[in-house]
């Protein structure tokens, strides 16, 4: 029988899964939840169950790439080595470390995955992106009213009398919390789905809400207002905990319930009664991170996080602003990993503008970029903008496993390991506390190496390799050092296979925060204006009417249902296509039908798919899943703007109006 080994799941999602792996003759043969894990329990998505075809498919990078005038050509390691670090100290020469531009993301949540900031640190420190395309208006806004984004442990859902889910799909993007909703609801928990998508986590809800696109902030504002007025706020937690109330009175008081209606597009009465919903305690709040890629995301997360705070459920069991779990990330060493302190120089991008900063970069200007755990060329925002800025750069590495969009144009592809052939220990700081083992099952195939080796070589050449003369063991053990004292270390990790973090299982109980007045704070005292805006996205007929009549729909551009991001397409079994999901409303008004073929356009692009038309989808919103490279038709972000959000660190990816027509073919 062949033998079966203890894994994880690398893959940044919500889950974090614990895995069993069958390895036949050297690879990787079959990939499967592990049931003793206490959050997972043996259930796996088929995102996880891709790993093996990532692992053993054919089109995997197996040795370095070099480009030269008639393509890519193989060349041996040393020699792509010995020319990167050239170019790194040419450039670190002539110009200043901060030419060099460090593209990355967050597509593999392994422990490890931080090394590549040592290197860049002890290099002399490189231009940086902050903010996040995925959550960063979120974690900042949180960060403003409570100090820090936690949310409550999974089995804390069992003390929730109402549930909340606002802007998120768990059936799609985090299954073991769908099981938990499914759980809870046969035990008499009333479950509520507020998104513009009759999703199938809304089909599982007792009561849907249908909202147009952008508008949950005011939802929310409404609903205080509501409960204001009907005397169902917790007073006790306004005026012992929080600073800033009467800034957000105010506020309410200067809007009706009628315009909040007309905005958002969902009736008064409905409004009411989710007053009386939250009122009636405890109720947990779970918000997904779409609704904060628009222009007003920082607000609209501070608004409902205000409504979590106006009816009291904040710091009790069954309540919460679910939103992230900062505290599991919070756990790890990373400053003996990362040695912030070598760094000399810096300068920073957002992730979102990285396009616009390369190409208006002076003083130095962007000369090399080196790309890791990423593929902006589907990712980022506004794809033909991306396109122009990296292909304007001398010199441009990317390390991946597969030749991606962005890979395409690269100077130097270099082949990582992947999961199962290095260890690492994964996590994640959306959903559960466990930290998962990962051990090395497989060795790589051809001359794939991993990141660390690379990093290591690389270091070499540049002068400070000593810092990177330690054993992958002795690097866990340094971003594990922080947690010895709670029992946790890579020997007993490896043992048991995965462990709870020492987090507060229901944040804020003790009514402390981490901001600086250490209460709630409607009114942040972190930032010059840190009241809160009733304010509304940019593009939509309430904030620029011309262009929403150029352009009448809303665009949505949601994570697919079977790849992480733009990680599993090239492995479907049947070629992937741009489909377009259409409210019934769109299909109506443009006389389109399940199957056709359409342009969806704007002032910054277009993209050709086929259509699928969306049952209770709110009126005018279209969808197009993000990820999906140009071989298969290309990313919707070619339709998408790269503005960032109000606070500066997030998306502003759905903030985006689009026109749709039918292809008429001959």
């Amino acid at each position: 029988m062949a033998p079966v080994h203890h894994s994880a799941c690398p893959l940044n999602c919500w889950d974090s899964c614990g895995f069993v792996v069958t390895v036949e003759a050297g690879k990787v043969a079959k990939v499967e939840g592990n049931p003793d894990h206490p959050v997972t329990q043996g259930k796996i998505c088929g995102r996880g169950r891709m790993l093996e075809k990532r692992a053993n498919s054919p089109e995997r990078l197996l040795h370095p790439l070099k480009k030269e005038a008639d393509g890519f050509h193989p060349i041996p390691w040393g020699q792509a080595l010995d020319e990167i670090a050239e170019r790194l100290s040419y450039y670190k020469k002539t110009y200043g470390t901060t030419s060099i531009l460090h593209s990355h993301d967050y597509a593999n949540s392994g422990l490890l995955s931080n090394l590549d900031s040592r290197f860049f640190n002890l290099y002399g420190g490189v231009t940086e992106l902050t903010g996040s395309i995925c959550w960063g208006s979120g974690i900042e806004a949180q960060s403003w009213d409570f100090g820090d984004a936690y949310s409550h442990a999974p089995e804390d859902l069992a003390n929730s009398r109402h549930v909340v889910i606002w802007g998120r799909n768990a059936a799609r993007t985090n299954m073991h919390l769908y099981q938990k909703l499914q759980s809870v609801k046969k035990n008499g928990t009333k479950i509520y789905v507020i998104d513009p998508i009759f999703n199938a986590t809304a089909k599982l809800a007792d009561e849907y809400i249908s909202i147009k696109p952008g508008f949950d902030g005011l939802l929310a504002a409404g609903v205080m207002k509501e409960m204001l007025r009907l005397g169902l706020q917790d007073q006790g937690f306004l005026t012992d905990h929080t600073v800033g109330f009467d800034d957000l009175k105010a506020l309410l008081d200067g809007v009706s319930l009628q315009y909040i209606s007309e905005v958002t597009e969902v009736p008064a009465e409905t409004i009411t009664h989710l007053a009386h919903v939250y009122a009636d305690r405890p109720v947990s709040s779970i918000i997904g991170l779409g609704m904060q890629r628009y222009r007003n995301g920082g607000n609209t997360i501070r608004l409902i996080d205000a409504l979590v705070a106006v009816s009291g459920n904040i710091g009790i069991p069954g309540g919460g602003a679910n939103y992230a779990n900062r505290q599991v990330g919070q756990s790890f060493n990373y400053g003996v990993l990362g040695m912030p302190s070598q760094k000399k120089s810096y300068r920073s991008f957002t992730m979102m503008q990285q396009a616009e900063g390369i190409l208006s970069a002076i003083d130095p200007e962007i000369k090399m970029a080196i790309v890791t755990c990423g593929n902006p060329l589907t990712q980022i925002p506004d794809t033909n903008k991306a396109k122009a800025a990296f292909s304007a750069l001398e010199t441009v590495v990317v390390i991946d496993q597969y030749i991606t969009d962005t890979a395409l144009l690269a100077d130097y592809v270099l082949p990582s390991a992947a999961v199962f052939e290095v260890e690492d220990v994964y996590y994640s700081s959306m959903y559960h506390h466990y930290v998962n083992h990962g051990p090395k099952l497989v060795e790589p195939p051809g001359e794939a190496k991993p990141d660390s080796w690379i990093w290591a070589q690389l270091a070499k050449r540049l002068g400070f390799g000593e810092e990177f003369s330690h054993s992958r063991e002795e690097f866990l053990e340094m971003g594990l050092s922080s947690l010895e004292e709670k029992g946790i270390t890579l020997e007993k990790l490896r043992t048991e296979k995965f462990m709870e973090l020492p987090v507060d299982k229901i944040p804020w109980s003790d009514r402390s925060f981490k901001t600086p007045s250490s209460k709630f704070e409607f009114t942040s005292s972190k930032t010059a204006d840190g009241a809160i805006k009733l304010s509304l996205p940019d593009e939509t007929k309430w904030t620029n009417p011309e262009l929403a009549r150029k352009y009448p729909y809303s665009l949505l551009s949601i994570h697919p249902l079977r790849s992480n991001h733009s990680q599993h397409y090239q492995l479907f079994s049947q070629t992937p296509y741009v489909k377009v999901e259409i409210a019934e409303s769109v299909a109506r008004e443009k006389d389109l039908r399940n199957g056709e073929q359409v342009r969806v356009w704007n002032d910054r692009g277009e993209i050709k798919g086929y259509i699928s038309v969306l049952k209770n989808a709110h009126p005018g919103t279209i969808n197009i899943d993000e990820g999906l490279s140009a071989r298969f038709g290309g990313s919707v972000n070619q339709l998408t703007s790269s503005r960032v959000s109000d606070n500066g660190l997030g998306s502003t990816l759905y903030d985006c109006l689009v026109d749709i027509e039918k292809v008429e073919t001959e």
